[in-house]
């Protein structure tokens, strides 16, 4: 094989496709590697760790077909290095590859190529549907960080999407907080539901493109595909729990608040927080106030006062900083809702006027 590539596409190409390459030590040597294959249908890089992989075409002339699998931890530090302009050439003989461009060269030692396994695309699709890839994203973007890192519940620790009436939605949770992002597709969209884990969603979000990606899945794999690529996750065989018996309906008290004034009250009072990191939230009907205070025994305490459109009883509960600050950056409007449910209850938060997005979170123990 010898193939000429441009040095930024090789190295961006790579650098997406060593996320799907098995990090730790695999069974198969080969697992921890980038096959490069030239052939009729131009040149392909190709990673995969059994839960996840990738197929990504990148533009260049190919001199001499052929197909090697090399390191992808070696071949990420090779290129990451190299200007970004100008060419690179790819020579297989034997057992190694020389990357040579014209700054000087690199021998690299191959894997087996034979071991490779091949991608298991979805069998019979049940359902398949084209968006663009920002939209899913961004879907999913805004509720991954809420799934469970835990592999004791593998359903909890995964991404429902699920899409229905021309609606689909992301839904993540780890029981002690729940996001839930919807969005209108244009279009016509194929019901369907899936658990895609979250630990590979993370790759996925870094791998699509922004233009259209078609979605098909069966019961075990899902399939995104572009014009320059295809990407393949195993889906989680489960039942996700039903999350919405656990959203309030009822609130005792509800406040509307800038939600600048909140993340910069947040930032200032979580430097005072505990080891537990918690800081108490309170909502006054009668002062008309959100109210955010913290003590560390070792640091000292502070309290803050944010004015707020307040309805309800007053009300005091304590939560861990990181989880009240997590939704604010992903909340559109200027203002957000706190609604409290009551003592030791959950609380939702939303983008006023926006029912795109809930975020929902319990409380510490008092």
């Amino acid at each position: 094989m010898v193939i000429t590539l441009g040095k930024k596409e090789f190295a961006e190409a790579v650098n997406i496709v060593s996320r799907f390459a098995e990090r730790k030590s695999a069974t198969l040597a080969v697992l921890s590697g980038i096959a490069i294959i030239a052939g009729d249908d131009g040149i392909k890089l190709r990673a995969t760790n059994l839960e996840t992989g990738i197929d990504l075409r990148v533009e260049g002339v190919i001199k001499e077909p052929g197909v090697v699998a090399l390191p992808a931890s070696v071949l990420r530090d090779i290129t990451s290095s190299l200007s970004s302009s100008g060419s690179v050439t790819l020579e297989h003989a034997g057992e190694t590859v020389v990357i040579a461009s014209d700054n000087g060269k690199s021998t690299i030692k191959t894997l087996p190529y034979e071991d490779f396994p091949s991608l298991p695309l979805p069998e019979s699709p049940k359902a398949t549907n084209t968006l663009k890839g920002s939209l899913f994203s961004s879907l999913v973007g805004a509720v991954v960080s809420c799934a469970s890192t835990s592999t004791v519940r593998p359903e909890l620790a995964s991404i429902l999407i699920s899409a229905e009436g021309g609606v689909m939605k992301a839904v993540a949770t780890d029981s002690f907080r729940l996001a839930e992002k919807k969005m209108t597709i244009s279009g016509k969209l194929s019901p369907f539901t899936m658990l895609i884990p979250a630990k590979n969603a993370v790759d996925i979000l870094q791998a699509l493109p922004e233009s259209d990606v078609t979605i098909s899945l069966d019961d075990h794999q899902c399939a995104f595909s572009w014009d320059h690529g295809t990407l393949v996750t195993r889906l989680v065989a489960a039942s996700y729990p039903d999350y919405t018996q656990i959203i309030p309906k009822t609130f005792v008290s509800e406040a509307t608040v800038l939600r600048k004034d909140l993340e910069s009250g947040l930032k200032r009072v979580a430097v005072f927080s505990d080891t537990f990191q918690k800081v108490k939230l309170g909502l006054s009907g009668t002062d008309k106030t959100v109210s955010l205070s913290a003590r560390n025994n070792d640091i000292g305490e502070s309290a803050e006062h944010i004015p707020a459109a307040v309805v309800g009883d007053s009300i005091e509960l304590s939560f861990n900083y990181r989880y009240l600050t997590a939704p604010l950056p992903l909340i559109e409007p200027d203002s957000i809702t706190l609604s409290a449910s009551g003592i030791g209850r959950a609380v939702v938060i939303k983008g006023a006027g926006d029912t795109s997005f809930l975020y929902l979170v319990m409380p510490m123990n008092q």
